[in-house]
């Protein structure tokens, strides 16, 4: 009797008519996000485990929409007030968002053990390309927030094909010198670490008035049961090298930037240097008055409508209708012919936009917004 061979047959997912492997996978990816909308996933890198939360379903030759939160936040804390603004929908809607947790600060995180090593900013940023490569991700629109808008930058700087646009809140470029690491030591020989986190998210004036923000979010960071993880990231945030942008130089940005930060915010003066640092015909700088340290928490719908203009200048979204800060802009722009520019606040857009939709001025210039 001749002798059996076991025979291992695989059966492979048939593609439909014309489809090619590629689609089929893009297809697959797509289904799978669509049937578990606010999925949590992680993913292993080199840097150890990371989270992220993907809401949406890919578009066909948009990027994804990426955000980094800030130390003593996680993507929730730092941006759902912003994402879930009613406004915001018209531009979630247009694109598949992947909000990114740094290790340790997602919900329920067990905290590390003693004598962890947390990785770097540096070795932070080196984890977005795994999570680009799970999801199949090509580009991104990056959204992040003092910490995670250094990640940004700096993964930007590394891969700058993959990256077709940054918005950077309260971003400091620059290492801490010896005056900031001196005052940083007496800091902490007074202070708990979760005051000097909210020192670092808002201004003294903010603390000062103690309102309901800032009690929600004192009582966030105080008893968060992942401090020790929270001190862990924010001591890599200030061990972070200088991201030594020169304008002209060969270490910028090469997309479009558009820089946020509040009226007297803690990081007002490092953002407008890093404004002057960047090509000022790629960056637009919006200095938001009454915003306080997160401009995204206090101020949600005018930062969504500088977002929409920022896409426009993109390309992206060219069909949106005129909202209250392009009126307000508008009549600014009158009220400033006729009283000769004494003003207080100006509003002046900087990026132009290719579709034609938005034509505001020379790049580089500012625009502050005031309620």
């Amino acid at each position: 009797m001749a002798e059996l061979q076991e025979v291992q047959i695989t059966e492979e997912k048939p593609l439909l008519p014309g489809q090619t492997p590629e689609a089929a996978k893009e297809a697959e990816l797509a289904a799978r996000i669509l049937l578990e909308p606010g999925q949590t996933h992680s993913v292993e890198t080199p840097y150890g485990s990371v989270t992220f939360t993907v809401y949406g379903t890919p578009k066909p030759k948009r990027p994804a929409i990426l955000t980094y939160h800030d130390v003593g936040l996680n993507y929730k804390s730092c941006f759902q007030p912003l994402f879930q603004f009613a406004d915001m929908q018209e531009i979630i809607q247009n694109f598949v968002r992947v909000h990114v947790d740094a290790p340790g600060m997602e919900e329920g995180a067990a905290v590390f053990p003693l004598g962890y090593q947390y990785p770097s900013l540096d070795q932070l940023a080196d984890m977005i390309p795994c999570i680009l490569q799970y999801l199949n991700f090509s580009t991104i629109i990056g959204v992040g927030v003092g910490a995670g808008a250094y990640i940004l930058s700096r993964y930007a700087l590394n891969h700058p094909d993959t990256v077709e646009g940054l918005v950077l809140i309260n971003i400091d470029p620059n290492a801490k010198g010896w005056m900031d690491w001196a005052a940083h030591k007496l800091t902490g020989l007074t202070s708990s670490i979760s005051e000097m986190i909210l020192g670092h998210l808002f201004s003294q004036e903010e603390l000062s008035r103690n309102s309901e923000l800032i009690q929600k979010y004192r009582n966030i960071i105080t008893h968060a049961p992942n401090l020790d993880n929270i001190e862990l990231y924010w001591n890599s945030y200030n061990n972070r090298r200088d991201l030594n942008f020169e304008r002209g130089g060969d270490i910028t940005l090469k997309c479009p930037v558009m820089l946020v930060v509040g009226d007297q915010a803690p990081h007002e003066d490092a953002v407008v240097e890093c404004n002057s640092k960047l090509d000022p015909t790629q960056t637009s700088f919006l200095k938001m008055a009454d915003s306080g340290g997160q401009p995204q928490l206090t101020q949600p719908g005018k930062l969504t409508e500088a977002f929409k203009y920022f896409l426009q200048g993109m390309g992206y979204m060219a069909s949106s209708c005129m909202t209250r800060l392009s009126r307000s802009r508008t009549a600014s722009l009158t009220s400033a012919a006729s009283i000769d520019g004494n003003r207080s606040r100006s509003r002046t857009l900087s990026q132009s936009s290719e579709s034609g939709t938005l034509s505001s001025g020379p790049p580089g210039h500012t625009m502050e917004v005031s309620c």
